[in-house]
């Protein structure tokens, strides 16, 4: 199997897309003013306690105030507090942590009321985004994310990924960081360290513990109550952190600076593999030239068709996530009712599988498979949705067919699920159900061009539009771009973009800005 990763960067959004064996299975889109992103750490005031639930409400900015748990307080969080507060109380000097004296560990049995007062400043980290009604999830015990390690500060433990099987080498990985790690700071191995050499993970282990003094400073030098602190690297950065792989061939990028980022990144950690990174610069849309829009398009929404005519129903609720399997109008299988169930149902897991990434839908999701009368087959099912999950990083959890023919999974949720409406609004009636006449589209796409040329004085510019109107406007020798560019100059480009609706357009200037020509006119 080989893995492409290809990075959407638009004035408003990133957008990654990463592919495996061509086919999209994973889709992270991210505002770029969004700052409300797993990681990020914030020195918030504790607004409310809530004794019943045995947990506090926390101010870090958002309009409705993040959850904090009294066990994700953490063990060692009465010695951060000491030292947040003797770092808050000092603005000229900045404590060493490796100095600090360590308190006894929290009670895993105590109460939120004994521990913290409403007021009080307090260093959290957020879990969990916000989701529909509720505010972001936070925790106390914060942790610096690495590729081969995570730094935990005022801990002294020293933990390896169980998925490192070989016992010598978990000794081994062990006794190296707690020979080089600062006092006071706890490390997770992670499973990519496996044979990884000393330089290496001391070299990541430094970079980690300048990006809890660069924190802590921040913090010192806030002026005011909540401040972020520290903020996650950028998303393409972070996704391909957890993602980069040896099988990975190719990394596509169509913005000059987060390719310069994503290469730096990739030359620190695999300096081997650097040229794998590469700045796209092709004219057409880089979702368009990967056909990833086209798989978009078809992978969401309500129903999602996957092979032999068969088809999901994917409904959305607060509480989880229904899917129902139909076989919709496939030719039946010569072996009977059972054989065609049983196929179908495992081409539906799958595509469940992949949805499931996709969509990044967590929480409960219950699936109503066709019913199968012979367990071996349930079995086979239950097997293959299993394997087919292995390669989601995320963690769950599957239950076998009920007797009702339903299997539930518990997926982590960390952020809302993606959900695209594939459906599109008519870009020239707005809704209203009335167009002009669509044969005059081309007159008044050569009028736009001619106010930009003639009274805006904008000579080079690109006109994005449909494939299928692109290709009218392209075809024959003299064509209609030919007699545009000879009347309005040579600096005309027409790009065909799968995104658009069918009689949408766009302009754009040649720095990738959207030059505003659209209008909504009257329909008489």
């Amino acid at each position: 199997m080989t893995s492409e990763l290809v990075v959407d960067v638009q004035p408003r959004e990133v957008s990654i897309a990463l592919l495996e064996d061509k086919s999209l299975v994973e889709l992270q889109r991210e505002g770029r003013s969004a700052s409300f992103s797993v990681g990020n750490m914030y020195l918030g005031r504790i607004k409310k306690l809530m004794p019943g639930l045995n947990a506090c409400f926390v101010d870090v900015g958002y309009e409705k105030d993040a959850f904090l748990h009294y066990l994700d307080l953490g063990p060692h969080f009465n010695s951060i507090e000491k030292y947040v507060k003797q770092t808050l109380s000092d603005k000229k000097k900045l404590p060493s942590a490796s100095k600090a004296t360590m308190l006894p560990d929290l009670e895993k049995n105590g109460t939120i009321s004994s521990t913290v007062k409403v007021g009080q400043e307090v260093l959290v980290q957020i879990v969990k985004e916000p989701i529909s009604t509720k505010g972001p999830r936070l925790t106390a015990e914060i942790s610096f994310a690495g590729r081969y390690l995570v730094l935990i500060p005022f801990s002294d433990k020293v933990s390896v990924s169980q998925k490192i099987k070989s016992g010598e080498e978990r000794a081994r990985l062990k006794q190296l960081l707690m020979s080089i790690k600062p006092k006071n700071f706890g490390v997770i191995v992670r499973t990519v360290a496996e044979d990884k050499r000393v330089a290496e993970l001391d070299g990541e282990l430094k970079v980690l513990v300048k990006h809890w003094e660069e924190t802590i400073a921040k913090a010192q030098k806030a002026k005011k109550l909540p401040a972020l602190i520290y903020e996650e690297t950028s998303r393409a950065v972070a996704l391909l952190r957890d993602l980069f792989n040896p099988s990975f061939e190719h990394i596509y990028v169509n913005d000059p600076m987060v390719y310069n980022e994503i290469r730096d990144y990739v030359t620190l950690i695999a300096p081997d593999r650097a040229k794998i990174v590469k700045h796209y610069t092709g004219q057409l849309p880089i979702y368009d030239n990967f056909g990833i829009t086209k798989q978009i398009k078809s992978s969401f929404g309500k129903t999602v068709s996957y092979k032999s005519g068969a088809y999901l129903i994917i409904e959305h609720t607060e509480a989880l996530h229904v899917i129902d399997v139909n076989s919709g109008n496939r030719i039946k299988n010569a072996n009977g009712q059972e054989a065609n169930a049983l196929e179908v149902n495992l081409g539906a897991a799958d595509e469940l599988a992949r949805q499931l990434r996709l969509r990044d839908m967590g929480g409960i999701i219950v699936i109503d498979f066709i019913d199968m009368n012979q367990a071996e087959n349930r079995q086979k099912l239950y097997e293959r949705m299993c394997a087919n999950m292995q390669k989601d990083r995320a963690r769950h959890n599957i239950l076998p067919l009920s007797k009702f023919g339903l299997m539930q999974i518990t997926r982590q949720r960390v952020r809302p699920a993606m959900d695209i409406d594939t459906a599109e609004e008519c870009p020239t009636c707005f809704g209203k159900g009335s167009i002009k006449p669509s044969i005059l589209f081309t007159d008044n796409l050569e009028n736009k061009i001619d106010y930009l040329v003639n009274n805006l004085k904008i000579k080079n510019f690109s006109l994005h539009i449909h494939p299928y109107v692109a290709a009218y406007v392209n075809q024959g020798v003299f064509s209609l771009k030919r007699k545009w560019q000879l009347k309005y100059g040579f600096g005309i480009k027409i790009i065909p973009n799968q995104k658009l609706a069918f009689l949408e357009y766009e302009f754009y200037d040649p720095q990738g800005e959207e030059i505003d020509m659209k209008e909504e006119i009257e329909i008489k």
